[in-house]
């Protein structure tokens, strides 16, 4: 499990690498906002790195991150990410506990998000399958403005922004069109929020737009088996 001293040292260089980039797009560092994934690691290490300056934790599963919750609810600012998929069954952990849900594709799940959700809106990003992978989740770009009016027609949920996973390849610059491609379909849409970018392309996300990085093990280290 890492300690604070290694925490501090990894976030140290990751916040350098996220400024490098800001630097490299023209772009100012505060529009960029690390999502530390910490998923499987253990609150106690959530801990330590709320200790480090870190308020903005994603979750990639609902229970998880119900329990998670819980268990941090003394923690002052700190806001949660619902990262990935969600069933219908457990909605209502997303609902109850998160602050932002990044992978919304399936209008039965708004539904239920907007049914359980009480208090201030949901904030919501549509996951895109920018790249038509028949493996990945995510709506086709071209069905991406009718649902997000869909989702609007709900109560408690609000469309911020999009999210999307690029083919998975060893090289980041491999990640660069899909990003650039989210990009423009945020703006035809006045959709600001970008998800995009995790620790093997966040780099190349922020050069082409991103506004929220999801970084686990550049963070953490490799997750417990």
């Amino acid at each position: 499990m890492i300690d604070t001293a290694q925490l501090e040292k990894n976030l140290e260089a990751l916040e350098g690498r996220i400024a490098r980039a800001c630097a490299r797009a023209g772009r100012r560092e505060a529009d960029v906002q690390l999502v530390a994934v910490s998923k499987l690691h253990p609150p106690e290490v959530l801990r330590r790195a709320y200790a480090c300056g870190i308020r903005h934790f994603g979750e990639n599963y609902a229970q998880e991150l119900r329990d998670k919750q819980a268990a941090l609810a003394d923690l002052p600012g700190i806001r949660w990410h619902a990262i990935g998929p969600v069933q219908t069954k457990n909605a209502k952990y997303i609902a109850k506990a998160a602050h932002v849900f990044h992978a919304l594709e399936k209008l039965e799940i708004a539904a239920e998000l907007s049914k359980r959700r009480t208090g201030e809106p949901l904030d919501c990003l549509v996951e895109v399958n920018v790249a038509r992978e028949a493996s990945k989740a995510g709506i086709d770009h071209g069905e991406v403005a009718a649902f997000v009016e869909q989702v609007r027609a709900l109560p408690n949920l609000k469309v911020t922004g999009l999210m999307t996973m690029p083919p998975l390849t060893e090289d980041p610059e491999a990640a660069r069109l899909p990003f650039r491609a989210l990009h423009a379909l945020g703006q035809r849409l006045g959709l600001r929020e970008l998800s995009m970018g995790s620790t093997h392309d966040f780099e190349v996300a922020i050069e082409e737009g991103a506004t929220l990085v999801r970084v686990g093990t550049a963070l953490f280290g490799e997750r417990p088996a």
